[in-house]
């Protein structure tokens, strides 16, 4: 549960942005060194926004951090200390705060990606999809389940066409070849 694992947060020109976290309860979480290192800035600089997005409250504290039992190498040995980490929604409130070119990079991935959503009413990570999830739940069923609901909306919609088509048409045939081109047509199925 604890355990590491390294995924891409971000794509920054194609290009895969990497990086280390732990997985736990469906979401990600990282120590504010790897926050530093993600975003190319001092643990400082990220303990200070962390503490105005909680005193603006942005986000909670109690629900976007949590303390990890994290194996560190000092020295000659390992040693087990506990370690404050914070959740995906802190990493995406720093990212949004941050002042360098890596932050910079994110918040220009973050805004396409978000744009779009907005635009087009959906957004995938074709690689995820693709490949599954190397950890946690696989969310492509979900995904199949909602365009089998959409797919579905659409035949209520070509059924509620074909019912204006029968009550307004004195010979309306629903077999016969100009109907059928006219709903391929409507449809985008030709």
């Amino acid at each position: 549960m604890n355990q590491e694992h390294k995924i891409v947060l971000y794509q920054v020109e194609d290009t895969n942005i990497y990086v280390n976290v732990m997985f736990k309860e469906d979401t990600f979480w990282m120590t504010q060194k790897a926050m530093a290192d993600l975003f190319e800035c001092t643990t400082d600089n990220i303990s200070l926004h962390l503490k105005n997005i909680y005193k603006e409250e942005e986000l909670d504290e109690n629900r976007t951090t949590e303390f990890f039992s994290v194996v560190q190498n000092e020295g000659q040995r390992n040693v087990k200390r506990k370690v404050k980490c914070y959740n995906l929604d802190a990493i995406i409130a720093v990212g949004y705060r941050v002042n360098s070119k890596k932050a910079t990079r994110f918040r220009q991935w973050a805004t396409k990606t978000l744009k779009e959503y907005i635009t087009k009413g959906f957004v995938l990570n074709d690689d995820m999809l693709k490949n599954g999830r190397p950890f946690g739940k696989d969310y492509f069923d979900e995904l199949l389940e909602r365009i089998r609901e959409i797919r579905a909306s659409e035949r209520r919609a070509y059924q509620k066409i074909t019912d204006v088509f029968e009550q307004c048409s004195y010979d309306y045939d629903k077999n016969s070849e100009i109907n059928r081109i006219l709903f391929d047509k409507l449809f985008n199925q030709s």
